[in-house]
């Protein structure tokens, strides 16, 4: 089991006790599944994806990565443990003036020495692979480009590129067609999945495109409040399901006529 969650909640350091951002989560998720999160802004993807990732810790609940509670170990076997995971944030962390090929290489940190580390700043370790990882994404033509000079959506596939670079068994990757157009958004998720196929690694993505997610993941998870509203087969959802997870809240409140004549000052809006 790649990830196990039960019963977490999760609170950002600095909120009040009762803001949680994530609210009893309970999910088994088996190595090799690739799986979409969908739900309106502000439902807890990317605290799901932070979670798993080991970079926000649970107030409460249980959570195991790769079959260990990384929060019961040390420093070093934690961050050991974290370096068989990939997460990719919507805006890749690369430093502006970098050259693609450093911020693509980037990906392989986990696995060198500080030595290979600051060599490859001087001069590249392994161009050849940089550019093998560019390539699917259309942008090996930028392998010597400097990072400030991409588009947005050039630098997106930019932070992938660092996923294929990388040997990791799980791919978190937070809203990564953001900035593409459809074409793009279709060919950079083959991608992703066709990578994470080959190895056997577990894929787990945020989306706000509905209908890529349901066309292209078998199992799609709906967050909304920081609760999961729908965990099913993406064959087993509806356009109802996908309608109330993206109900406007406003939605939910009475409307004047529907209140007692008592209480209907109480909601209507006042000049």
């Amino acid at each position: 089991m790649t990830f196990q969650l039960e019963s977490v909640s999760v609170r950002h350091d600095g909120a009040a006790l009762s803001a949680l951002a994530l609210r009893e989560i309970t999910l088994s998720i088996r190595q090799g599944e690739q799986i979409a999160l969908i739900g309106p802004s502000g439902a807890g993807k990317t605290s799901l994806l932070h979670t798993l990732a080991c970079a926000l810790k649970p107030d409460s609940g249980s959570f195991r990565l790769f079959d260990e509670d990384p929060w019961q170990l040390p420093g070093t076997a934690r961050h050991a443990l974290r370096s068989r995971l990939f997460l990719a944030p919507q805006t890749p962390p690369l430093p502006p003036r970098q050259r693609v090929v450093n911020a693509v290489l980037a990906g392989a940190l986990p696995q060198w020495s500080v030595w290979q580390a600051m060599r490859s700043l001087v001069k590249p370790i392994d161009p050849a692979r940089a550019y093998e990882a560019l390539a699917p994404f259309n942008l090996q033509d930028k392998l010597y480009a400097r990072v400030d000079r991409l588009s947005g959506g050039e630098r997106q596939r930019c932070g992938m590129a660092r996923a294929l670079i990388s040997r990791a068994e799980a791919f978190l990757v937070d809203e990564p067609l953001s900035a593409l157009d459809p074409t793009l958004s279709l060919q950079t998720l083959q991608v992703l999945q066709r990578e994470a196929g080959k190895r056997n690694a577990t894929l787990i993505c945020s989306l706000h495109q509905v209908e890529l997610a349901r066309s292209n993941f078998a199992r799609v998870i709906g967050l909304r409040d920081g609760r999961v509203v729908f965990d099913a087969a993406s064959s087993a959802i509806g356009d109802a399901d996908i309608a109330a997870l993206y109900r406007n809240r406003n939605d939910d409140a009475p409307r004047p006529e529907e209140v007692p004549a008592a209480d209907a000052a109480s909601v209507i809006p006042r000049c």
